[in-house]
């Protein structure tokens, strides 16, 4: 069968552009391989309506939502090949099996790759963080760390005194220039240029660092930068173009429409901010965007 719209990706941004696309009475196909990246959170935090259901949760309602529209349909698996064929696109699935469409929403998500300090990976998404509006209130107001592994690690630590007092630990060759050194002392930020060598606590609890020197700094969560990765090959193999971001590349869009006709994208691959409720909206973009391709291709079929 031949879809009006596959969307390969499904978490937040996948499965809001399925409910935008879905009520267009269209026939609509969600592709999802079941490994969204906020797996490791226990909750979602500052998603209007959804604060602090855990997002399986929130991927279970959305789903049964969704199934209650007989023109929509989940297939579970990875797809792994993408290609233009004439008057849409194939999608090759990891099982061998193959799908058409007319035009194709990708929300592929992204992969972390964490700085490999003792302790940190295993604390992932619990007590280690990477937004402290989805994560900061929390913590409770305790002490709290940011690992700066880049200059732009400046404007993280310049926030992050809102929920507790904070330290820097500032990683070998990282340097701020004298308007964030000003900025951040104003915020009363300790910088702790020794070298974080682990983390320390019960479980995913963390309680303490240990520095290179052997002193313990108590903390009682730790935000990080990591360098992410689109989590699929697709949109390389449809040659979309890319952007820098602060934290490695993700896919140019403008509305949801990326630069290859008939291809859009949303969520966290297409967007330097990474946050629920962001990722929800830009599905909501890229789904109404596919729908108005839609109608133009039958306008002049």
């Amino acid at each position: 069968m031949k879809y009006d719209a596959v969307i390969v990706g499904g978490s937040f941004a996948g499965l809001s552009a399925a409910m935008q696309l879905a009520r267009t009475r269209r026939h609509v196909l969600l592709i999802d391989a079941g490994y969204p990246r906020n797996r490791f959170a226990e909750a979602s935090h500052g998603f209007l309506g959804q604060d602090g259901v855990a997002p399986s949760e929130i991927r279970r309602r959305a789903l049964e939502q969704l199934t209650n529209y007989p023109n929509f349909q989940l297939l579970e698996g990875e797809a792994t090949d993408a290609e233009r064929r004439p008057g849409g696109f194939t999608v090759g699935m990891a099982d061998g099996r193959f799908v058409e469409a007319q035009v194709l929403v990708l929300a592929l998500g992204v992969a972390d790759t964490l700085p490999p300090i003792p302790g940190l990976a295993e604390r992932w998404g619990r007590t280690v963080l990477h937004c402290p509006y989805c994560h900061g209130y929390e913590i409770g107001g305790g002490p709290i760390g940011i690992l700066a592994s880049s200059p732009l690690a400046a404007h993280q630590g310049s926030i992050l005194p809102d929920w507790g007092r904070t330290t820097m630990f500032v990683e070998p060759g990282v340097t701020f220039d004298e308007e964030q050194l000003a900025v951040l002392a104003a915020r009363r930020v300790m910088i702790e240029t020794e070298r974080l060598v682990e983390l320390i606590g019960e479980g995913d609890r963390l309680e303490a660092v240990r520095l290179a020197d052997g002193r313990f700094v108590e903390i009682h969560a730790l935000f990080a930068q990591s360098r992410v990765s689109i989590a699929s090959p697709l949109a390389s193999q449809l040659g979309l173009e890319m952007e820098e971001g602060p934290q490695g590349m993700h896919i140019k869009v403008q509305m949801g429409c990326t630069s290859k006709q008939g291809v859009f994208a949303a969520g966290d691959a297409a967007s330097p901010m990474h946050n629920a409720t962001l990722a929800s909206a830009s599905g909501v973009m890229a789904g109404i965007s596919a729908h108005r391709a839609l109608i133009e291709a039958s306008l002049w079929s």
